[in-house]
This record gives C-alpha cells, sequence and structure tokens, in this order.
C-alpha cells in the first residue's frame, strides 16, 4: 500500500521529468536538507557541502528525465547522487581532512539554553561525531543515513547497493564499534 503523498510525489515527478521548473523547484525545497545534511557529515565543511548539494541538483535535473522507479523514493535516488559526488570529490585529492569544531557543531548559547549545559552537549557530541568518524567508511555511512537521516533499511540499502540483511548487519557491528569507542566517556 502506498503512503499518503507518494501519489502527489509521483505525479510531481513526472511533471518535473516533463520539464516543469516549478514541479522541480518544489522537489529541490523537498529534499535540499536532507542532500545537504548529508553530504556535510561526509566533509564537514559548509562552503564544501554548499557547492556539493548544488552540484547534486545540477546533476538530478540533467538526469532527471531518465528517473524510473523501481522501488526507490526520490530522496534515495538523490543521496546516491550526492554520494557519487562526496566519493568523487575524496578521490580526486583536492582536499584536506581538516574541520574545525566551530563547523561541526553549530549550538546556539542564547534563549533557554544554559551556557553550561551547552557546552556540556557540545562536548558529548563532538566525542559521538568523532566517535562515527573513526567507524569504517561503510559502517560510517550506514550510521549516519539511517540514524542521521532516519531513512529505513531499505531505503538505506537502497542507497548502499546493498540487501536489507547486509545493512542490519553493518548496523549492529557499528553500533557495537560505537559502544565500545565510547564506553569509557560514558562510565
Amino acid at each position: 500500500m502506498a503512503a499518503p503523498g507518494d501519489d502527489d510525489l509521483r505525479a510531481l515527478v513526472l511533471r518535473a521529468k516533463t520539464g516543469d521548473a516549478d514541479a522541480f523547484g518544489t522537489l529541490y525545497d523537498r529534499y535540499v536538507d536532507l542532500v545537504y545534511r548529508y553530504i556535510y557529515f561526509r566533509v564537514g565543511s559548509h562552503p564544501l557541502a554548499e557547492d556539493l548539494t548544488s552540484e547534486t541538483f545540477l546533476r538530478a535535473l540533467r538526469r532527471i528525465a531518465h528517473f524510473t522507479w523501481q522501488g526507490r523514493d526520490f530522496g534515495a535516488w538523490l543521496v546516491t547522487i550526492a554520494r557519487n559526488l562526496v566519493t568523487d570529490h575524496f578521490k580526486s585529492g583536492r582536499y584536506r581532512m581538516e574541520v574545525s569544531t566551530a563547523e561541526v557543531l553549530d549550538i546556539p548559547l542564547d534563549g533557554p539554553h544554559i551556557p553550561e549545559n551547552a557546552v556540556v552537549t557540545a562536548m558529548v557530541n563532538e566525542r559521538v561525531l568523532r566517535a562515527v568518524r573513526d567507524l569504517k567508511p561503510e559502517q560510517q555511512e550506514c550510521v549516519v543515513l539511517r540514524f542521521l537521516h532516519g531513512m529505513s533499511l531499505a531505503e538505506t540499502a537502497l542507497v548502499m547497493g546493498k540487501k536489507s540483511g547486509a545493512i542490519k548487519a553493518l548496523q549492529f557491528r557499528a553500533i557495537r564499534a560505537l559502544a565500545r569507542a565510547l564506553r569509557a566517556d560514558l562510565t
């Protein structure tokens, strides 16, 4: 059974496939945050994440006429494009793995947030992100897709080109590795 809104999404994609710029703009608005967050976590730089997000949607626009449903969500298709761009970026050798903690965590210190609590939260978040970044690349990607982006097992399997059972096993190993890495910090 189709989820509510699936028919609307299909109609929107069909309109975009036939050249409707407004339909593609609506798809952009719907998925830009998902794509940006995915890329940003992988590259750790706002300007680079913005560039790669723009390139993702440019490639999607060029290739939308060839998009077919085949059981995959449009968002998963966009994340697959983004994943390939990030991979190409890292293979190109034109990058440096230098990320400041200020770029990783933008926690507001005003309003209802008590500065001391924000500092502790930032430290915990930074440690968890460091532990995730220390995972093997496939485990890292699985954790990011499943927990940061909230993708289902099936969507994660589609993006990563694996079967759902393999994603379950990968996720289990990743969580065990995170528990080991964080054990000293949590006790």
